[in-house]
């Protein structure tokens, strides 16, 4: 069955912040909460997968080989709190893309759709488990003050800043297809964060299913 998802990292003043609050940060906290996510985050961190080139040549019988694959897939897909939050589930006056995403200028976002795959999931792979590590939130979604993100940037800088091999060590494993002029994840969210933290904004994380 195919899906779209989508990531997106758009700024906000701090009194878009604390409105978007009520909303987002519990279905952000429910879902790091979940029973499986910190199993899965430690499986992942105490053993990265290998080149994901190699999982095609995988068997039938190569069982704990897919069962870490699905563990992480799982770790980095939208969360289920957030999703149902987003699609307006959970209050069908609130929409993702009416309340958060419309008006975004181009400088001020950050935003990566893609079919039958999760930008979150490939960022994460290609960086591995320490660089992760240093982003805020969890797993792409983030709700934070414009001192939030002054205060977090070096730790962004570290995780998306690269030496010319580390840098294509990282492509070499973003699996992601892009069009022509479209902003790599292991570009776009750094880019924002620095914009953000120039123009004195707050951010907003989302992984979201859009259809």
């Amino acid at each position: 069955m195919g899906f779209t998802s989508a990531w997106a990292i758009s700024s906000h003043t701090d009194q878009v912040i604390t409105d978007l609050s009520p909303r987002l940060l519990p279905a952000m906290r429910a879902d790091r909460a979940h029973p499986d996510a910190e199993r899965r985050w430690s499986a992942w961190r105490e053993e990265p997968l290998p080149d994901f080139r190699t999982w095609y040549a995988l068997g039938r019988a190569d069982r704990d080989a897919w069962a870490a694959i699905a563990s992480f897939q799982d770790l980095t897909a939208p969360g289920r709190h957030v999703d149902e939050v987003c699609a307006g589930s959970a209050d069908p006056s609130f929409s993702v893309l009416d309340d958060v995403w419309e008006g975004q200028d181009e400088d001020g976002m950050f935003i990566s759709v893609h079919s039958k795959e999760y930008a979150v999931s490939s960022l994460f792979h290609a960086i591995g488990p320490a660089r992760a590590a240093l982003l805020p939130g969890w797993c792409g979604t983030f709700l934070l003050t414009a001192a939030q993100v002054r205060e977090s940037l070096p730790r962004v800088e570290r995780a998306l800043t690269f030496t010319p091999a580390g840098r294509a060590a990282a492509e070499a494993q973003d699996w992601l297809d892009y069009i022509e002029d479209e902003e790599s994840v292991l570009d776009g969210p750094l880019r924002v964060w620095r914009t953000a933290a120039r123009r004195g904004l707050g951010l907003c994380g989302v992984a979201v299913h859009v259809g």
